[in-house]
Parts: structure tokens; C-alpha cells; sequence
């Protein structure tokens, strides 16, 4: 098959960026040619993937998206494909790979009724509501059940056309057989001394990922134990700077480290103590899951669409909605002892081994192909 993969923008170390990518490849390896119009693209770019960047400018995101859209399909009607896949919200999918929080239902819940009588908010619901009204064909997959009944709620969208994928954990998160040693390697490499407890976060776009609430926690649990040796790690690409203030301005500045983007995640996971996720918004939290599979304990707001598998694995703390500071101190608190820690990554190893955490995009892949290949049967009926 041709196809057809619309995706923003790419950078390595964004979620839905890591999902894209890996089902390009599940789907190249399946045979099949993949093009892909993008905004942006930054990293390396695989040798075997037609990647066409989508040469339009404008003032605002909702100038930029119609810009896009109306210039892939130009390109497309110049030189068509089998099927359309979409990583973000567009009309004209066959399929629509749902990795984003169900905007119709944020834009009620998160924000001031004023806010629906904008433009911004009239385009994004509009091209939601493309894909996922009774009346439209696009095939959706779904990363997590809490957002597919978002979705029902408030389109009605036929249950015929929504998959709910399993998780997609890539195998180099699992923790290996010589999880110690490099734990120890990796955290002289970076200067903490054993005792030091270490505060991990991962993830692109700080405020939704609940940053600020784990540097405002850490300087409260720092108050509170003085002479314990703490620190906070952040991996992930976004803009550092208002929270280096933040930091500074409670006092915990030399305990916040900004990594940046990484590729050693696994490392880092192996190295912590306890992963934090308070985010505000979360259609799943692949983090979440990676964590659990290394042994890593977390504490993770119940917003988040994976949070359920820390629940039900017992490898960490589910914070309760809505969130609540003194219920993440607490929660932090308790990780403290060493006994509770080892209690949850026990359980979570224990998890990883007999649930299915693994198979997302080959999952994917396949339900794509039956997608165009139905396209294509009701094409020539």
C-alpha cells in the first residue's frame, strides 16, 4: 500500500512522536511505502521514509493547520495514496491515531466559557468533530479507555469505529538482568551519591505534565527533612526557563537538574528512586508504563489514561482528582522508606511479566491495513 502519514511536527522525544515512528517502521517493515508531510522535522530522518515538509508560515496555529492541511491535499490529489493516516485531529483521515486528550471535553472542564466563542476554540472542535461525528468514516485508535468515552459523550461516535489499542512499551525500558550494576553507573556518572533521593520526570510540555507541582513538592518535602540529600531530574524539551525561576524562587534550584532531551531514559529510569507524573492532562502516559516495566515506583495524578495500570500492578501511588498538594506530599512521603519502594518495583516486574504492555504498534499497523483495504473494497463496490 501507499500511505499517506500527516504528523505536525517530529522531534525524538515527544510521545506521540516515538508512537509515530514506530508504527512507520512496523509498517514499512510490513511492505508498505510510507510518505510523510510534516511542519518540522527535527533529528535524524530514516533513509527509507518520502518525507515531504510542508513548505507554509502563519501568525496563528489555526492559519497554520488550514495552510497545512490545504496544501497536502493539493499534494495528494497531484499524487494520490491508498489511505490517510493522521497523528493530529484533520478532516479527511481514514484513520486517526488518538494520542491527544479529547479537546471538546478539556475546553469544558479546563477553561472559561468564553473560551468556546473563540476562533482558536471554533477550528480545533470543528476538526475534532470531523473525525469523530456519527456521519464521518475515519477509523480512530484509541491509546486509553477514559478517552474513548470522552469521545462518546460528547459525539456519539459508533463504537464500530473506535479500536482501543493495547500499550506500546518499547523492550529496552524492560529492566535487564544487570539492573543494579547500571543503576550504580549511571548514577556516579551523574554525581549522586546513594543516598540522595531522586526525583525523576520525564515528558515534553512542562505545565501539562504538572512540572511546577513537582518543584513547588520537592521544596515543601525538602523543608520538611533538611538533612535529607534530594534532587529532582528533569528529561524532556520544552522551555526550562520559567521554571528555573520557579525553582529558584522556592529555594530548590540546585536540586532541580534540567537534562533536556535524552536518549539514555532507560538509564535514568534504573537511576531513580520514584518516577513523579502529577500532569494535568494525560490520554495515556507511556512513561508511566516504562517506568513500571524497569522496577521504577511512581506517583502519578489519576487524570492520566495509563494511571490505571499503576493501580492495578500496586507499583506506585494514584493521585486522586483533582489533584491535591497535600495528597502528593504524602505520596512522596511514604516513598521515602526503602521497604515501600522495593514493594513496588517488585510488583511492577511482577506486572510487566504476565500483562500485554507490548503489542501497540504492530496492533496499529494492523488495523490501518484493514482500514484501507475496506476503503478500497467499498471504493470499487
Amino acid at each position: 500500500m501507499r500511505l499517506a502519514l500527516l504528523l505536525y511536527k517530529y522531534f525524538p522525544y515527544g510521545g506521540l512522536q516515538r508512537d509515530f515512528a514506530r508504527i512507520a517502521a512496523e509498517l514499512q517493515r510490513r511492505g508498505h511505502h510510507c510518505r510523510v508531510y510534516c511542519l518540522a522535522w527535527q533529528g535524524e530522518q530514516p533513509a527509507d521514509i518520502d518525507l515531504r515538509l510542508v513548505p507554509v508560515t502563519a501568525l496563528t496555529n489555526v492559519g497554520r493547520n488550514r495552510r497545512f492541511l490545504r496544501w497536502v491535499q493539493a499534494d495528494l490529489t497531484a499524487d494520490p495514496v491508498d489511505g490517510v493516516v493522521g497523528f493530529n485531529r484533520m478532516p479527511g483521515l481514514d484513520v486517526y491515531f488518538a494520542a491527544d486528550p479529547c479537546f471538546a471535553d478539556k475546553a469544558r472542564q479546563g477553561r472559561p466559557w468564553w473560551y468556546r466563542l473563540t476562533p482558536r476554540y471554533r477550528h480545533f472542535s470543528a476538526w475534532e468533530r470531523a473525525v469523530f461525528e456519527p456521519a464521518a468514516a475515519t477509523e480512530i485508535l484509541l491509546i486509553a479507555a477514559t478517552e474513548q468515552h470522552k469521545f462518546e459523550c460528547y459525539y456519539h461516535t459508533p463504537a464500530r469505529r473506535m479500536h482501543l489499542l493495547p500499550p506500546g512499551v518499547s523492550p529496552d525500558r524492560r529492566a535487564p538482568p544487570d539492573a543494579a550494576a547500571i543503576r550504580k553507573r549511571t548514577r556516579e556518572k551523574m554525581g549522586l551519591v546513594d543516598s540522595e533521593y531522586t526525583l525523576l520526570m520525564v515528558g515534553s510540555g512542562f505545565i501539562t505534565k504538572g512540572l511546577d507541582r513537582a518543584i513547588a513538592a520537592l521544596a515543601r518535602l525538602q523543608a520538611q527533612h533538611p538533612q535529607r540529600r534530594m534532587c529532582l531530574l528533569v528529561a524532556g524539551q520544552d522551555r526550562e526557563r520559567p521554571f528555573r525561576l520557579l525553582a529558584r524562587r522556592r529555594g530548590v534550584a540546585r536540586q532541580v537538574r534540567f537534562l533536556g532531551g535524552r536518549d539514555d531514559v532507560p538509564e535514568l529510569l534504573l537511576a531513580a528512586d520514584l518516577l513523579v507524573h502529577p500532569a494535568r492532562s494525560e490520554a495515556a502516559g507511556m512513561v508511566l508504563l516504562e517506568a513500571l516495566v524497569a522496577g521504577l515506583p511512581v506517583v502519578v495524578s489519576g487524570v492520566c489514561g495509563y494511571a490505571h495500570h499503576i493501580a492495578v500492578a500496586e507499583a506506585g501511588t494514584v493521585l486522586p482528582q483533582p489533584f491535591s498538594e497535600a495528597e502528593f506530599d504524602a505520596a512522596l512521603t511514604q516513598a521515602l522508606d526503602p521497604a515501600y519502594r522495593e514493594r513496588c518495583r517488585d510488583n511492577g516486574l511482577a506486572y510487566a511479566a504476565r500483562a500485554d504492555l507490548y503489542s501497540m504498534h504492530v496492533t496499529a499497523a494492523g488495523l490501518i491495513e484493514q482500514a484501507v483495504q475496506r476503503k478500497a473494497v467499498d471504493a470499487d463496490g
